[in-house]
């Protein structure tokens, strides 16, 4: 089955929070003017180091009160309307505040004013460059065939198609960070295995996932390489597992758990992070743009599924939706085991300039861990092929040593090139070292 998500662009959904991003190093000139102008004092201004394992319970931020996330520079503002609107107005080349922005919602896999684009050149410009040149092919190059793949005994056929599963590299070292719905408690296979924790969800006092999308996701990304019973399934099966549950057992949750799942994914070493979640908006927002951008500074790669809103059935090819269609986000299609494009699988419309799809990765009929006691299950969606980038960008970083931007270009470089149009799969099919 495909995951929910409607096929044209959602109406805007937000919290009633605000979300605060900084310029680079002006993170005590911000605070200092949040206090100015939203009257946030200390006591009612807390650090995401306040809260204890259990992660951080937005239920607990005061009524009129603030959470700073030290590592990505943004903060979340309970404030009144009139306050935001006026730092709004502050906001700019003057001011330590880059922008104030809406809170908005996002879903298991809204219109913002226009990016400073100025502010945001950065490596995915570059990238998308690299499209170009990509799909510039010499006169006489000739595409690889394509093939078709299938589930074995052994092995699922995305580990084939993408040769994870031939693969000497195991993401040993690597911390991996799979951004969803939590991972199931008691999973034999995940048994005995080292798991970092937390939950970011008001009311979750853990990780567990009631909802069954993110033990899929984390399976893909970082399952056994010998599972409890059927195939092997998973690709970076030796990565640190740390699991940060953003999204609610009904599969949904704010901006403001994201971004603080993001600062702690950062804040805790984790070279990759997997985002198998995101809302069917065409547009980015300013906060995504920075985090993204900080993140790949700070040596960490964010990859996201680009969204479900296609119906190539009927003409319909949808648009790359928020997070990934953010610049500094690496986007991911979905194929299905012939290495044809989903008939869900967002294309990139040119809507906004850098929003394009990057990677593309096996994302239909996709066989994974899943909450007892079904144990397993298969299902499709961008989402389903998202923890398979991200688990290849463990291995590469392993067997290469590089991170961020340059674990980036690693992938983009060594995909597969496939006879779909770049507005479909980027690069092409990532491929493990």
């Amino acid at each position: 089955m495909s995951e929910d998500l409607s096929d044209g662009v959602q109406p805007v959904q937000t919290t009633g929070r605000y979300i605060v991003t900084y310029k680079d190093g002006a993170q005590g000139d911000g605070l200092a003017q949040l206090k100015k102008r939203a009257g946030l004092t200390k006591a009612r201004t807390l650090s995401i180091a306040d809260f204890g394992e259990g992660g951080v319970d937005f239920s607990q931020l005061p009524e009129s009160g603030g959470l700073i996330l030290e590592h990505i520079g943004i903060a979340v503002l309970n404030i009144d309307p009139e306050a935001a609107g006026a730092m709004v107005m502050e906001a700019g080349a003057d001011s330590p505040i880059l922008a104030v922005e809406p809170e908005g919602v996002m879903y298991a896999l809204s219109e913002v004013s226009p990016l400073s684009l100025d502010y945001l050149r950065g490596f995915r410009d570059a990238a998308d460059s690299i499209f170009v040149q990509a799909n510039t092919q010499p006169e006489g190059h000739d595409l690889e065939t394509e093939a078709a793949f299938a589930d074995t005994a052994a092995l699922t056929w995305g580990l084939q198609a993408t040769k994870a599963s031939a693969s000497r590299f195991s993401g040993n070292g690597i911390r991996v960070a799979v951004l969803d719905t939590g991972l199931a408690s008691g999973h034999p296979d995940f048994a005995g295995r080292p798991v970092v924790a937390k939950s970011f969800v008001p009311g979750a006092n853990t990780a567990d996932d009631g909802h069954g999308h993110g033990t899929h996701c984390i399976g893909t990304a970082c399952g056994p390489l010998g599972p409890s019973t059927g195939r092997r399934y998973g690709v970076a099966h030796r990565a640190q597992v740390y699991v940060g549950k953003v999204l609610s057992d009904q599969g949904s949750g704010g901006d403001a758990a994201i971004l603080a799942g993001i600062d702690w994914a950062i804040a805790n070493g984790c070279s990759v992070i997997s985002m198998s979640l995101g809302a069917n908006v065409p547009t980015s927002t300013i906060a995504y743009e920075t985090v993204g951008q900080r993140a790949l500074n700070a040596g960490t790669l964010i990859v996201s599924a680009a969204g479900n809103g296609g119906d190539r059935a009927s003409g319909q090819f949808g648009f790359v939706g928020r997070p990934a269609n953010s610049r500094t986000f690496m986007a991911v299609a979905a194929l299905d085991s012939a290495l044809r494009v989903a008939g869900f699988s967002a294309r990139d419309t040119a809507r906004q300039p850098g929003t394009a799809v990057d990677v593309a990765a096996p994302g239909v009929a996709i066989y994974s861990s899943w909450p007892m006691p079904a144990r397993y299950n298969t299902i499709s969606g961008t989402s389903m092929a998202t923890p398979h980038v991200a688990g290849i960008a463990a291995l590469w970083a392993e067997a290469t040593g590089a991170r961020g931007a340059a674990l980036w270009q690693t992938l983009v470089v060594n995909a597969r090139t496939l006879s779909a149009p770049v507005v479909d799969v980027g690069r092409g099919l990532v491929q493990a070292p």
